[in-house]
């Protein structure tokens, strides 16, 4: 759990603080009737320093002194020995910005020594139990790519709330009941009677499912009953067909979910809210809230009370509830009955409006839930694109790209990584750059970054040349540009998880990769390892093995291998 950034930004208010007082205690200045509050960050040029503080602009007007004049007091008082800093200077109007040295370099490396694959880790969840409820396709058909990216969204995004100290369950919300499994029965029973008479002589439905997955299911029925429901009765052979249907499925869902890196913790059904009576239970509690009115037959949810731009059906004319009602149902299931501390809920851009509408809902005080605890991941439109064209069907099969079909023609890793991009932006994925061995294929550049690593570790160990322990590291040889342009960006990964959980984007793990990638390639083309003298060796061979540690703890977040040869 050690955050090299933290600790330093910490240790820089501590010794201008103590500078202040200093400051105080020798005459040199009266104290502030308040508080001084300044902030350290970290300059986007470094150059001219690692890290800045404002104390002395956030103090002047507190004080009633120039700036300038009060950092330079500062300075003057400022004990620099022991610390992580080797100088700090005066800028611009007033900040002053501190530059690190050895002692801190080589921190970043103990750290990733000592915590290994727990680097970057830390305790900001404070155990919250989260659910992240993603994919949760309709079990009516294959998955599609939108839920290629949604799956591998979530199941990152539920990796970095793992790694930042947060309880995680990952869930895939089971459709099977109401109308899209009632049409399922109906396709899958047109397609049956199609193979028992022809197809011109039994009509399908418009509104059916018209997918050649479908007239499989039914090829898979008729093989193996043959004629047997010839003359069932229609209702019952529908739900006949829908309990063949979905359970096989939702198993051919889990297969082609493994075999993209994704397990879940509950395959939770929507049948069992209906069969338990917690879907009918809730729209009772809502009714007994005052906030439901009939029309026409149906109940309504009276959501404008809740800032909502419009109202919602709970129960049909007919008696059926609607999908709304069981999304009440299902998630105060989350909330109520199983106790979890936040629910995220990952949903494509078609769902922005219902998202909006439905947190609305959650703010209704008889369902007992904090809406603030519901949150959303929504994100954009894939685009999937070779040699510039637009493309909808399977090299394979000719059929609608699917999720499975995607993986018999590009690796995981791939798929991986690239739909693991910015959930807010619509994402045009090349296949073409995805299959590509080189540079401008961004998997294939981190993972080469690794591979390249464990190369040469293997080549060094043929000359009787090991990674030595941090305590035998000469850390001030690593004093070039490029050497601590990359342990600096090492230091960044515990700060890029922790923002990614804080922000919902578990892309900034494929962006800090790149960048840790791209400063280890500057950095061995620069520093010879091989043949150099035994300090200068051990301490770049140390560095080039943190940076193997380091892309291997970030490609797993993502689920991406991390190969040791390509």
């Amino acid at each position: 759990m050690i955050n090299m950034i933290q600790n330093a930004k910490d240790q820089v208010a501590a010794v201008v603080e103590q500078a202040y007082k200093s400051a105080i205690e020798h005459g040199q200045l009266s104290a502030a009737e308040s508080e001084i509050r300044g902030n350290v960050e970290v300059p986007k040029d470094t150059r001219n320093g690692d890290y800045t503080s404002n104390f002395a602009l956030a103090g002047a007007k507190a004080l009633k002194m120039n700036p300038r004049a009060l950092a330079q007091l500062l300075v003057d008082n400022l004990v620099l020995d022991g610390t992580y800093f080797s100088k700090v200077e005066i800028a611009g109007p007033g900040f002053l910005n501190f530059t690190v040295n050895d002692k801190w370099y080589g921190e970043v490396l103990s750290a990733v020594e000592s915590e290994g694959m727990d680097y970057g880790t830390s305790d900001m969840g404070h155990g919250e139990r989260v659910m992240v409820e993603f994919v949760s396709a309709n079990p009516t058909g294959p998955m599609t790519i939108g839920n290629a990216r949604g799956g591998v969204l979530g199941d990152t995004l539920a990796s970095v709330l793992s790694k930042t100290g947060h309880n995680v369950w990952r869930e895939f919300y089971v459709n099977d009941a109401g109308n899209q499994v009632d049409k399922f029965g109906r396709s899958i029973e047109a397609r049956y009677l199609q193979i028992l008479y022809g197809e011109d002589k039994v009509e399908f439905p418009e509104d059916g499912y018209h997918g050649l997955d479908i007239v499989e299911m039914a090829q898979r029925i008729y093989d193996r009953d043959g004629d047997k429901y010839k003359d069932t009765p229609s209702a019952e052979r529908q739900q006949i067909f829908a309990e063949f249907g979905v359970p096989y499925n939702i198993e051919l869902m889990k297969q082609h979910l493994k075999r993209y890196r994704i397990n879940f913790d509950e395959w939770f059904l929507e049948s069992s809210l209906h069969n338990s009576g917690y879907v009918a239970e809730t729209v009772d509690l809502l009714s007994q809230g005052g906030h439901t009115y009939e029309k026409d037959g149906a109940l309504w949810l009276r959501n404008t009370d809740f800032g909502a731009e419009k109202d919602e059906c709970l129960r049909r004319s007919n008696g059926f509830y609607t999908y709304y009602a069981v999304d009440i149902a299902y998630h105060r299931n989350k909330f109520i009955e199983r106790k979890f501390d936040r629910v995220i809920d990952v949903w494509g851009a078609d769902h922005h409006g219902h998202a909006i509408r439905f947190k609305a809902s959650m703010t209704d005080p008889v369902l007992g839930i904090d809406a603030n605890k519901l949150d959303f991941l929504i994100m954009q439109m894939v685009r999937l694109v070779r040699d510039g064209e637009t493309v909808k069907v399977s090299k394979r099969t000719g059929k609608a790209l699917t999720l499975n079909d995607l993986l018999d023609e590009i690796s995981v890793d791939a798929c991986r990584f690239f739909f693991n991009a910015k959930p807010d932006t619509h994402l045009e994925f090349d296949l073409g750059l995805a299959v590509r061995e080189d540079s401008e294929n961004p998997v294939y550049y981190v993972q080469y970054a690794h591979a390249r690593i464990c190369s040469l570790l293997k080549m060094m160990a043929t000359e009787n040349v090991s990674v030595v322990p941090m305590e035998n590291v000469d850390v001030s040889v690593l004093e070039d540009e490029a050497a601590r342009d990359l342990i600096k960006q090492i230091s960044l990964y515990p700060e890029e998880l922790r923002l990614a959980a804080r922000d919902y984007d578990p892309s900034r793990i494929n962006r800090y990769l790149i960048t840790l990638a791209a400063r280890f390639h500057k950095f061995y083309n620069a520093d010879r390892i091989k043949g150099e003298s035994e300090h200068v060796m051990n301490a770049r061979l140390k560095l080039a093995d943190t940076v193997r540690s380091v892309l291997e703890n970030g490609l797993d977040v993502i689920g991406v291998t991390a190969p040791d040869h390509m």
